[in-house]
């Protein structure tokens, strides 16, 4: 039993540390590739350049504009499947995503509407997040039965989760309508704010800070996540304490996704597909799975975005279309699997 419980921390160590190491070289690939490749010799140089505040090569130049877009990918693939792990230990179910109770749709409201009346960006972001929190707050407060302990500890979340599906179509209605009365010249930043984009996406310190803040927490709940998972009737026995966990795990998943949102726009199946595929690579052990996830969903969306600004370039395409063309076979594929 030692012998076996050794062997499963050895595969979580192995497959982590190689999670790190992808990650740094998805980076490395992120800033090389574009319209046009910096060689890999000249990457030092252009890293010793940015690190003492000198642009003066191209290859500096090009690295520091690629990298921020790529940090800000990172931090957004990092925060949706984060949030996808956290979505699915709280409803207790493999198919949900950060999506799945409408927020991402309030923060389309707050950001299409601000893009309608031709808003400032820093004003376009502020609205998005508004309403991804202003559909958080009033689905807590239409669902707060299902967020308690006693009776909704034993799996119940229908409430919650219908809940979620109403304010959805809801929202989806009032971004049908503004994308039926926008003018030409607002509709494409419209539409490709909806599919997810992350060009002119600007590097900022505040999804980092979520990030750090709700992986600190998803970690110190990790054991309690587990016992929910697989005892979810006897977790308030085993000295659990339900109602607060998933008050805590719905609080932080929406404000990752409110995050995420407001970076990149609604970029889907992330949250869907990367929690999936690792807990395939190392089990359902929220102790290995959350960093997990994090490093590959990351990854997964620098990827994507790379993909997305080289495949047609000088062209660009929205991030939201690449990950959705991987995302649906690899989802049906996990599917496949899982039934198997």
């Amino acid at each position: 039993m030692h012998s076996f419980s050794r062997n499963l921390r050895q595969r979580a160590s192995i497959t982590l540390i190689g999670l790190v190491l992808f990650a740094f070289a998805s980076l490395i690939f992120s800033g090389m590739t574009g319209s046009i490749s910096i060689p890999l010799a000249d990457i030092p140089a252009a890293i010793n350049e940015l690190l003492h505040g000198q642009t003066q090569t191209l290859a500096a130049t090009l690295l520091d504009l690629r990298l921020s877009r790529a940090l800000t990918a990172f931090v957004t693939g990092a925060a949706l499947s984060l949030a996808g792990v956290m979505m699915q230990a709280l409803l207790r179910n493999p198919l949900a995503d950060p999506y799945v109770l409408g927020i991402s749709a309030g923060a389309s409201v707050g950001a299409l509407a601000a893009l309608l009346f031709g808003c400032a960006v820093w004003m376009v972001d502020t609205s998005a997040f508004g309403g991804a929190v202003a559909v958080s707050m009033m689905l807590y407060l239409l669902a707060r039965r299902d967020l308690r302990g006693g009776a909704a500890a034993d799996g119940g979340t229908a409430l919650l989760l219908l809940t979620g599906v109403i304010l959805s179509s809801a929202c989806m209605a009032m971004v049908t309508l503004m994308l039926s009365i926008a003018p030409e010249s607002r509709l494409r930043s419209m539409v490709f704010w909806m599919i997810g984009d992350l060009a002119g996406a600007p590097m900022r310190a505040l999804p980092w800070i979520v990030l750090v803040g709700a992986l600190v927490f998803a970690l110190r709940c990790a054991r309690s996540m587990n016992v929910m998972a697989l005892h979810a009737e006897a977790a308030a026995t085993l000295g659990i304490r339900v109602g607060a966990l998933r008050k805590g795990l719905f609080f932080v998943s929406g404000l990752l996704t409110a995050s995420a949102v407001t970076s990149a726009g609604s970029v889907g199946f992330v949250g869907l597909i990367v929690p999936h595929a690792c807990r395939f690579a190392v089990g359902p052990d929220h102790r290995v799975l959350i960093p997990a996830a994090v490093l590959a969903g990351g990854s997964f969306l620098l990827l994507a975005d790379t993909l997305a600004r080289t495949i047609i370039a000088p062209q660009q395409l929205p991030v939201g279309v690449v990950t959705a063309l991987i995302g649906a076979p690899v989802f049906l594929y996990q599917l496949h699997r899982l039934r198997k």
